[in-house]
């Protein structure tokens, strides 16, 4: 069984840990995509690859899709960097079995996003993730998210769950930024926290967070890679004379609904075609041009 103590496993995800964005073309997966992006992220200094999440619109993959950029990625990263899959679902027999397939894939780490829209108690909360924990022997990382789920994960649960040998991070994406203070105090060493907002990273690495799972990495890979390795470091100015650099750039990127603001900056580098899955759709043209002048000002190339 996996053991966080015994393997160092608490530390084992840090740093820049991108949330990718699933690349479509004219409907289906752009698979060679998905490998030019991660190659370019690992050139960048990305820490670690977070396919299948929020950003990826997992929600809207189908069960084979949703394997296939699982092995995908890693086979592409092929061991040069971390992969942390996202296998959540409002079910848990269905986590469980998205998460056994990565973790016989070769992932390093499964991001479980809280169950949605079924509500769950704290205590359903606590059953769900120690039932996956138990079932799947691979390291868990936590993912609170209430804006998307409606059920906030209370640090008293995070606790809880924090006993769990191979439970060992939390992505954290309540916004607030006491409650994540808490989680740390709560917790000390047994769980790596990780922000889920790029606004909010380095505040979080203030209070004793690792680092980011982050929308803005897949834009500036290299420039969230050093905002995480300077604080890391000790540089604690660097990083945050970098935060307040592209802060309006990670602001811009939530001016509608993620991902689909990243999406369209991507297209405006030429990376991806800037193509979403329904009920999502492209930017309105105001909050379009607001981004693309962002990244102009910022010095991106843009087309």
């Amino acid at each position: 069984m996996y053991n966080k103590e015994n393997t160092g496993g608490i530390s084992m995800f840090k740093g820049s840990c991108v949330a990718l964005v699933t690349p479509f073309k004219e409907g289906s997966v752009d698979y060679d995509k998905i490998k030019e992006l991660v190659n370019w992220h690992i050139e960048e200094g990305t820490d670690c690859i977070v396919p299948c999440g929020c950003t990826g619109e997992a929600a809207t993959l189908t069960h084979d899709e949703h394997k296939k950029v699982i092995k995908t990625v890693i086979k592409e990263v092929d061991g040069r960097v971390k992969v942390m899959v996202g296998t959540g679902s409002n079910s848990t027999q269905e986590t469980v079995e998205l998460t056994e397939y990565a973790r016989k894939k070769g992932a390093d780490g499964a991001l479980i996003i809280t169950p949605y829209y079924n509500k769950p108690t704290q205590q359903g909360l606590y059953r769900h993730y120690s039932t996956v924990a138990e079932k799947v022997d691979v390291p868990i990382c936590l993912y609170n998210v209430p804006s998307r789920t409606g059920r906030n994960m209370l640090p008293q649960t995070v606790k809880r769950l924090s006993e769990i040998p191979n439970i060992v991070a939390l992505k954290e994406a309540s916004g607030d930024v006491c409650q994540a203070a808490e989680i740390i105090r709560l917790c000390g060493d047994d769980i790596t926290l990780l922000s889920g907002e790029d606004s909010l990273t380095y505040s979080l690495m203030a209070l004793g967070g690792k680092g980011v799972v982050s929308v803005l990495a897949n834009v500036v890979p290299g420039a969230v890679n050093d905002i995480c390795s300077s604080y890391l470091k000790g540089d604690i100015k660097n990083s945050l004379k970098l935060h307040y650099k592209w802060l309006p750039l990670m602001d811009a990127l939530f001016v509608e609904t993620n991902p689909a603001p990243v999406k369209e900056a991507l297209g405006m580098m030429g990376r991806i075609k800037p193509e979403l899955r329904l009920p999502l759709v492209n930017l309105e043209d105001s909050n379009r041009m607001h981004l693309k002048k962002v990244m102009h000002d910022m010095g991106l190339e843009v087309v």
